[in-house]
Parts: C-alpha cells; sequence; structure tokens
C-alpha cells in the first residue's frame, strides 16, 4: 500500500515541483516548523512559492517511519543534501480530504534532534 505521505515527498524529492501541487488539495493549508521560524500558508501557490524558493541542493526526504489512522499518515525521517550527509531530521502529519490529496500539513525540523535513538548525530553535514 502506497501513502500520499509517502508519494509527496517522493515527488518533491524529484524537482518536480508543479507534479507535487497535483497531490495537494487546491486550499491546502500548512504549517513548518524550521530552525528558521515557522512558515504558515495556505493554497497550492503558497506551497509552490515555499518549495521553488529553496535552494538546489540535491536534498532526499528519507523516510524511516510512516503510519496511517484514518484520514492522518504521519512521516518521520531524515533529509540529505548532495550526498553530503544527514542535515536533520523530520517529523510530519497530513490530512487526506476525501479525494485523496492532501489537504493540511504540518511538518517540523531540526537539525539537531533525531527521533531515533540509534540515529548518529556524526553523520549530519556540519555547517
Amino acid at each position: 500500500m502506497s501513502y500520499a505521505i509517502e508519494d509527496y515527498y517522493a515527488v518533491v524529492d524529484t524537482g518536480e515541483l508543479h507534479a507535487a501541487m497535483d497531490l495537494l488539495a487546491e486550499q491546502v493549508e500548512f504549517a513548518m516548523l524550521l530552525p528558521t521560524g515557522v512558515r504558515t500558508g495556505s493554497g497550492r501557490a503558497a506551497m509552490y512559492e515555499y518549495l521553488s524558493g529553496r535552494p538546489p541542493v540535491g536534498r532526499k526526504h528519507v523516510l524511516q517511519r510512516i503510519a496511517a489512522a484514518g484520514d492522518v499518515q504521519f512521516a518521520h525521517g531524515a533529509v540529505t543534501e548532495s550526498g553530503k550527509g544527514t542535515t536533520g531530521y523530520f517529523v510530519a502529519a497530513m490530512h487526506i480530504d476525501a479525494e485523496g490529496r492532501i489537504d493540511r500539513y504540518q511538518v517540523s525540523f531540526s537539525t539537531e534532534f533525531a527521533l531515533l535513538p540509534n540515529e548518529s548525530t556524526d553523520q549530519r553535514v556540519q555547517a
């Protein structure tokens, strides 16, 4: 079984951001809790603006845990950049609407804290 949360990160990681927008409800609402602050928005255009504004670094989301409860899906994983190693860890939750699209998305990202206790912090890219 494929989860929308898996599909979303897989498509985003290809760089095909317009294809990623097809996975979102027209009026998707999102909150991203980042080390630089909280970013919130509404609508595909706002999500596209955020994603396309990130620097092109060969970013990959390595999903390590996935769960679902009804219409909500969860993931924990690591973010890698250009094969340099892990730059941080994320926990995400998405609500899936009746059409199977993501209509609410919340993610937190930390450069320091790995949810899984066996994650090696010495694999992180040092700033």
